[in-house]
C-alpha cells in the first residue's frame, strides 16, 4: 500500500514527533521514507543578504554551511531513527515555499503518503494546522498523515 513514505522537516520538535510515525507505518510496509527538508526563501529573506537568497534559490547551497548544516542536522535526525528500524532513507534538500515545494516533491517521486508536523519553527500559523500542513493537506492528492506535538505525554 506504502512503498514511498515522505516525511518533511524542518528540524522542529512536531517534525520529529512525524518522523516517529512514519518508521512505524513504513515498518510496517517496508516502505522507503523520503526526508525533505525545504530552505524556506520567504523566511530566510529577512535573515540573509540578495546573493545569499540569489544562491539558495539556484540550490547552490554547497558554501552555504548556515543552511546545508540546518538541513543535514534535520534529515540526519529521520536517518538515524529509521536506521535503529532498518529502514531505507533517502535525504532531499530543496529550496523555495515549503507547501509548493512539498507538493512538486511527492508529483515529481511517486510518494504514496506524506507524514508531517502540524506546524513547524515558525509556530502556529492558523489555529488548528500550520499554513505549510493545511496547504499540504487540502491541496495534495494521496493521503496526509498531520501529526501534533502538543499534548503528547500529557494525561487527557
Amino acid at each position: 500500500m506504502y512503498d514511498n513514505i515522505l516525511v518533511p522537516t524542518d528540524g522542529s520538535d512536531t517534525a520529529e514527533s512525524a518522523v516517529e510515525h512514519a518508521i512505524d507505518i513504513a515498518t510496517k510496509y517496508d516502505a522507503t521514507l523520503h526526508a525533505l527538508y525545504v530552505v524556506d526563501i520567504d523566511a530566510t529573506n529577512y535573515s540573509l543578504g540578495t546573493e545569499q537568497i540569489d544562491r539558495i534559490r539556484r540550490g547552490d547551497l554547497d558554501e552555504m554551511t548556515e543552511v546545508t548544516d540546518e538541513a543535514e542536522n534535520a534529515t540526519g535526525y529521520v536517518v538515524d531513527r529509521a536506521a535503529e528500524h532498518g529502514l531505507t532513507v533517502e535525504e532531499h534538500v530543496t529550496a523555495g515555499q515549503p507547501a509548493r515545494a512539498i507538493r512538486k516533491f511527492v508529483e515529481d517521486n511517486d510518494i504514496d503518503l506524506v507524514v508531517m508536523g502540524s506546524h513547524g519553527r515558525s509556530g502556529l500559523s492558523r489555529v488548528v494546522l500550520g499554513s505549510v500542513a493545511e496547504k499540504v493537506l487540502r491541496r495534495t492528492r494521496l493521503p496526509v498523515l498531520v501529526v501534533d506535538a502538543h499534548g503528547e505525554g500529557d494525561e487527557a
